[in-house]
């Protein structure tokens, strides 16, 4: 494979079933859009049925043979989550790839209707339900894949055992670095538990680098703020990617052949914030076995969700 990958590289993933959420648009559409291009049956899982639904006719308007659907998921809210997963498992009887890639970023203190802090609820804590929700569908499909979406803040994410809500004291980006060290120590426990079952399934991570998406408005117009909404647009114009460009490490995770588990895709250049897909490196605390132990049995309190498949 050429050095930089770009998405000529995407394999033919006809008969391949994949759920991307949050794919109503920013980085999941333009992933949703690249697979469904190649052939892959395309779920997309969002929040607001009206935009998937319009996200859905765009796919179709560039590419009319496309397999694309939408089905409502609000990752803020356990019941949906379940309700969600009901319905796909009814619907589908296999799972190729599941990515995890929705978010919500440096959001003033709310949370989801379980009573989680937004971000930590739907960064991970949905994602984590969801996958254990899944995890039977995906081992029963051969060579299937988990993808979930991290972040170079990460790297000044710290668990926060003792208040992992952070009721204490709450500041918007430590809580959205939390959230995305959450991320990467579930996906590489994950892999290291689907590797003590020798199932053929794999569990990866990537990041976008600084792509331009709502992410970043999301916030500041929360907050009611013009300025900083402003000020978030101009920095998105001037100095970050396209969305396009910025899905590319997930498509290249959840797609190429020498993607093995465990590994870590990101941007190549410019500290990571922009370029073509490669494996990058995550913090030492990402690779902190007895946290992630910990952040696994914790999510499986909070969320009931015991990735019983997993056990034993």
């Amino acid at each position: 494979m050429s050095d930089t990958w770009t998405t000529d590289h995407i394999p033919d993933l006809g008969g391949k079933t994949i759920l991307v959420t949050g794919a109503n648009g920013g980085l999941g559409y333009e992933a949703a859009l690249h697979l469904a291009r190649k052939g892959a049956r395309v779920v997309l899982a969002c929040r607001d049925l009206s935009r998937a639904g319009t996200a859905v006719d765009a796919i179709l308007s560039r590419h009319a043979g496309a397999s694309v659907e939408a089905m409502e998921l609000d990752l803020a809210n356990l019941a949906s989550v379940r309700s969600f997963a009901e319905k796909f498992l009814a619907s589908h009887g296999e799972l190729h790839v599941l990515c995890n890639n929705a978010g919500v970023m440096a959001l003033p203190r709310c949370e989801t209707l379980d009573g989680f802090e937004m971000q930590l609820g739907t960064n991970h804590l949905g994602h984590f339900a969801l996958t254990g929700l899944l995890v039977e569908c995906l081992l029963a499909t051969p060579g299937s894949r988990v993808v979930t979406m991290s972040s170079t803040m990460h790297k000044t994410g710290r668990m926060h055992f003792d208040d992992l809500q952070l009721k204490r004291r709450y500041r918007k980006w430590e809580a959205y670095a939390q959230s995305k060290l959450a991320n990467l120590l579930f996906a590489y426990e994950l892999q290291r538990r689907l590797e003590t079952r020798g199932v053929d399934a794999i569990s990866v991570a990537c990041h976008p680098g600084y792509a331009a998406t709502n992410l970043q408005l999301a916030g500041p117009r929360m907050e009611g703020s013009a300025l900083m909404e402003r000020l978030m647009g101009h920095a998105n114009r001037l100095f970050s990617q396209s969305a396009e460009m910025g899905a590319l490490p997930l498509v290249r995770a959840s797609t190429a052949d020498d993607v093995q588990g465990g590994e870590y895709y990101g941007p190549a250049n410019v500290f990571e914030t922009r370029g073509a897909p490669v494996r990058v490196s995550s913090s030492a605390r990402s690779h902190d076995a007895e946290s992630a132990a910990r952040l696994w049995d914790v999510s499986g309190k909070l969320t009931g969700v015991r990735f019983e498949a997993l056990a034993g």
